[in-house]
């Protein structure tokens, strides 16, 4: 480890004049240490790391590195902070070849599953490295640091593109500058910072300003987070509305696209959702903002989305069961959760037959077609403008059709009586869902304060709606698997009873949500509700 108020520091020499910089660097610490290499040192020789996260860096956003450091049998994972502060480390056996990369039990996995899961660790640098040490010894003959020398080559794996602009943009392969680390000999902290101070004396010996990993993603063309799923389009208030409208369809294109390759691999269900809120975002932003785009644009594309969704409905609908699984499964009361097995294999069966009907569907023409001529026409607006002379300002058009989507809300919801079919919320759902869109495609135009207010009042309501919806379809679900699964002779007496008993408790969950619906609603399109409405359409100040 190196030492408290001791930096790492990189070579600034020229390619091939490495090694003369070094044996200066070597030099100066000989003027005050004995100096004589350690070849057969630990950390010596070749040496092989590969940093790991998810596919949106959930482990960088929450300030941690995870890197696994390969043996010839197995390994070691190391879990430590962005600043180097160790957190875990975790012996390996076995690696896995290629993703999903699901780690063994041990306290790694122990400390970050409740930040990755469901989505799976992927490569995201691999190093290869020869290092070299160096002892440096008081005049006592006594070793009182070491000085690690790190000559590193590093590789980008194969994984799915973060955009669709990082694709010809991304090196494959890079030379790291050479790197130097003074470590600790433990009662001698003060002759490391010394060793220290002496290096960043040498001329052409630089404080590191990044570590191994940072400098990697760098020298790689990588950047850390270069992949949200939020919609976070560049637009500003005077821009033509035909323009941020392409551009927020372009940025919701480029998530379908960085998802695309993750769902053909079946990596994780997490592409597959990420991809489909994109689609519907999209739809909606067609719908309620294509008006403004050139003439039978948006129904045509409309169209092609609306094929796009309902190819990968069936697929997320089984990841959603699947997932839920082992929490539907710990509520059984009357039934044991191994009563429900049969329906778990039956469920995985289907999902393999749907993902290979989702996977042509990706790799066809029409997919293709959609995702090239969209891109074409809408770089197209975005680059010339519109056809329109005079195309009103963004900020009028979120103004307006957010104002009008506000309205349609509150006065659905408002019609609605305890007497109200299921239909009347699962209706109202949809408005409120194209209302969470608007807001979100045009947050840049809002004041912030006030942007989060609307949002947190109508995530309630909707988080209500979610639920009494999802119980409505999920007992529908059931009962389809069991007719499906008596058709296949795939269902035991006591699968079927517990899957009765999930069933009854859905129909509870339901008519929970039924009757917090009037204060959710209340919240968000009652007096208190619609002055947060108001300070939000009337614009920053």
């Amino acid at each position: 480890m190196t030492a408290p108020g001791v930096r790492g520091f990189v070579l600034e020499a020229l390619p091939g004049d490495e090694q003369n910089l070094l044996s200066a660097a070597l030099a100066t610490l000989a003027e005050a240490f004995t100096v004589i290499a350690e070849p057969a040192a630990p950390g010596a020789g070749p040496r092989r790391r590969i940093w790991l996260d998810t596919f949106d860096w959930r482990l960088y956003r929450a300030g941690l590195v995870l890197v696994f450091e390969q043996a010839r049998r197995g390994g070691r994972l190391l879990l430590s902070q962005a600043d180097g502060t160790p957190q875990a480390e975790q012996a390996v056996t076995s690696w896995p070849r290629r993703p999903p990369l699901d780690l063994p039990e041990g306290p790694v996995r122990d400390r970050i599953i409740v930040l990755t899961r469901p989505r799976a660790l992927l490569p995201v640098v691999r190093a290869v490295s020869t290092a070299s040490v160096t002892r440096l010894l008081n005049a006592d003959g006594k070793t009182v640091a070491r000085l690690v020398a790190d000559r590193i080559t590093v590789t980008a794996p194969s994984q799915p593109a973060a955009s669709h602009a990082a694709t010809s943009q991304t090196a494959t392969t890079a030379e790291l500058a050479p790197r130097l680390a003074v470590t600790e000999v433990r009662g001698y902290p003060g002759q490391a910072r010394r060793a220290s101070a002496l290096l960043a004396g040498v001329p052409g010996v630089a404080p590191a300003s990044q570590g191994t990993f940072m400098a990697a993603l760098t020298a790689l063309g990588r950047h850390p987070a270069d992949y949200n799923s939020g919609v976070a389009a560049e637009i500003t208030a005077a821009m033509p509305a035909p323009v941020a409208v392409a551009r927020l369809l372009l940025r919701l294109l480029d998530t379908v696209e960085s998802n695309v390759d993750g769902v053909l691999r079946d990596i994780d269900t997490e592409f597959l959702h990420d991809l489909r809120v994109a689609v519907r975002r999209t739809r909606s932003a067609v719908k309620l903002l294509g008006a403004v785009l050139p003439d039978e644009l948006a129904k045509h594309y409309q169209a092609e989305f609306k094929w796009l969704g309902d190819v990968t409905t069936p697929v997320r609908d089984l990841d959603v069961h699947l997932l839920g699984f082992d929490a539907m499964a710990a509520q059984l009361e009357a039934a044991s959760p191994a009563d429900l097995e049969p329906l778990r294999a039956f469920l995985a069966r289907r999902r393999a037959r749907e993902i290979r009907r989702l996977a042509a569907a990706l790799r066809g023409p029409r997919f293709r077609a959609i995702a090239d001529d969209w891109r074409k026409a809408l770089l197209e607006i975005r680059d010339t403008g519109s056809a329109r002379r005079r195309p009103p300002a963004a900020v009028t058009l979120a103004l307006s059709t957010t104002g009008r989507a506000f309205r349609r809300v509150a006065t659905q919801g408002g019609a609605i009586i305890p007497a109200s079919p299921p239909e009347s919320l699962h209706d109202l759902r949809k408005r409120a869902k194209e209302l969470r869109y608007l807001l979100e495609f045009f947050a840049p135009l809002h004041d912030p304060v006030a942007y989060r207010k609307v949002v947190g009042d109508l995530k309630q309501l909707q988080d209500c709606l979610g639920d009494f919806q999802d119980s409505e379809v999920q007992r529908g679900e059931i009962s389809s698997l069991a007719e499906a699964m008596l058709a296949e002779r795939a269902a035991p007496a006591v699968t079927l009873l517990a899957m009765g008993e999930i069933a009854a408790k859905l129909a509870r969950s339901q008519a929970q949500a039924r009757e917090e619906f009037a204060v959710r609603f209340a919240r968000f399109a009652g007096p208190a509700g619609q002055e947060r409405v108001r300070v939000l359409l009337e614009g920053p100040s």
